[in-house]
């Protein structure tokens, strides 16, 4: 009873696959990249936190770009925290839509984290505005009576911002001396291009993890 809501092997295949298109289409991928990017700038301002340093505000941009903008803190551990944290969120995510119970709390946590965020680290009407729509991702379906759509819902939401976390690090390759990864660089004389390798094994691992939750939760049943 514990793992009603962990999906079949085929149906995990299927919500991967609706993630990775829904990734590829122009326009619908936009909220959920502005997801991966709140996630991402979020673990930089609570590594910042976590670390002593304090967190001016939040900068979210349509394009999936974002900045965190902090005083302080341990910037080797907060710069490494972007693309891992986003990774793990999802893992998170994933692993809360496969919880026996309790799916319609996790919606209603999760957009009021968003709201939060808005209240503590929103400045400008631009970031105000996404992370609102943000809100409304977890917010809206509340209206709904769906419990397979709410688990199924938040499972894709989840693997699409592990897919976006394993993306997004490969642009840092691109950029020359701007971004975390070579902002790591210059404080730990490790190549950028490793640093963006451990995200991307992350990340990937997270996938696997999820991938494994269903297959062994499944074996052992």
């Amino acid at each position: 009873m514990g793992h009603s809501k962990i999906p079949t092997k085929g149906r995990f295949f299927i919500e991967l696959f609706v993630a990775v298109i829904i990734t590829r289409l122009p326009l619908i991928q936009i909220p959920f990249k502005w997801l991966e990017s709140y996630f991402h700038e979020l673990s930089h301002g609570l590594a910042t936190l976590l670390t002593g340093g304090s967190v001016s505000h939040i900068q979210l941009f349509p394009n999936g770009a974002g900045l965190c903008f902090s005083q302080g803190g341990w910037p080797i551990i907060i710069g490494f925290s972007g693309y891992f944290g986003a990774a793990l969120w999802g893992f998170l995510l994933f692993f809360l839509a496969t919880s026996s119970r309790g799916i319609r709390v996790y919606y209603a946590l999760l957009g009021t984290g968003v709201l939060l965020t808005i209240a503590l680290w929103g400045r400008d009407i631009l970031t105000i505005v996404i992370l609102l729509v943000l809100a409304g991702v977890f917010l809206l379906p509340l209206k709904l009576d769906s419990k397979t759509f709410f688990n199924s819902g938040l499972r894709i939401i989840a693997l699409m911002i592990m897919l976006n976390a394993l993306a997004s690090p490969t642009y840092l390759l691109g950029i020359g001396s701007r971004g975390d990864a070579a902002m790591l660089a210059s404080q730990t004389w490790i190549p950028a291009w490793v640093w963006v390798g451990i995200w991307l094994l992350f990340s990937a691992w997270m996938l696997i993890l999820s991938w494994r939750r269903v297959r062994d939760v499944k074996r052992n049943a």
